[in-house]
């Protein structure tokens, strides 16, 4: 195996080199029917460039996302702050409202609206134990999600501080906290940010993740 591309709403990319590529590009289902393209940035850029000519132009393109890790040696911080859990089934609804939050800011669009079974998928998610919540003595203040996984890492996803608790070292906290458990079960924890987010890029040189990779994405 050389490569692997996922036809879905949401188009994902890996090849060893350009070969694959080339192929991923001619039998690509090209209906415009993407939300995003993404995979690592090079294979990004040589996918786009075959089929860019067919296809509508995107409406936004997250050009670099350092791909960050970080493994039980490296992880640095405390929880003394924040108390982190798995989400509990009867607080989906905030998990929804703040990873739509999340996904506004982010990605410009409100997944509400686009997806009318987002509610349901995050509630499904909450209770099959994939978010995870930072609380302090005011509720809960910061919203994480474990997301897909391998013998080698965990992907976490849908970060989020609510804007009114920011700058308060409580992001800081509950992610180390949620790392540190989770470093039990998985030998690296993986994520990727944009790399003009200077925030985020800080909060993870503290705890310790570093650079392993390069990621690219176009949203549609």
């Amino acid at each position: 195996m050389r490569g692997v591309a996922f036809f879905g709403r949401h188009m994902v990319l890996a090849a060893d080199d350009g070969n694959p590529v080339e192929a991923f590009a001619e039998l690509a289902p090209l209906k415009d029917s993407e939300r995003m393209i993404v995979g690592p940035r090079r294979t990004v850029e040589q996918y786009w460039a075959r089929v860019k000519d067919r296809h509508a132009p995107p409406r936004l393109v997250r050009e670099s996302q350092p791909l960050l890790a970080v493994d039980r040696k490296s992880l640095r911080g405390h929880a003394d702050c924040v108390t982190v859990r798995q989400a509990r089934t009867a607080e989906w609804e905030s998990v929804a409202f703040n990873s739509a939050a999340m996904i506004r800011e982010e990605l410009g669009y409100d997944p509400r609206i686009a997806s009318p079974e987002f509610d349901a998928n995050v509630r499904l998610a909450v209770e099959r134990g994939a978010w995870w919540v930072g609380e302090n003595e005011d509720g809960l203040c910061f919203y994480c999600s474990a997301g897909p996984h391998s013998p080698r890492t965990l992907q976490l996803q849908g970060i989020w501080t609510p804007p009114k608790l920011r700058r308060r070292g409580l992001a800081s906290a509950a992610m180390y906290g949620i790392c540190d458990v989770l470093l039990n079960e998985h030998p690296t924890l993986s994520l990727y940010v944009n790399d003009f987010n200077a925030p985020a890029l800080a909060l993870y040189d503290r705890l310790g993740f570093t650079q392993a990779g390069e990621f690219s994405t176009l949203l549609f």
